[in-house]
């Protein structure tokens, strides 16, 4: 599963003003939500977390 690319620009704008895993619309993921972290991870979502 590939996401809209408009998405992941935005989502990746949202992850960079966080510390920790958000959504595309910026609501902290549930850890009990894998297919969401599976996302996060596999569009590389997870290197743009603010540090």
């Amino acid at each position: 599963m590939t996401l809209d690319p408009a998405v992941k620009k935005n989502w990746i704008e949202i992850q960079k003003q966080h510390d920790k895993p958000v959504n595309a619309i910026g609501v902290p993921i549930d850890p009990k939500d894998e297919a969401t972290l599976k996302v996060w991870r596999e569009e590389g979502i997870d290197q743009f977390m603010k540090k």
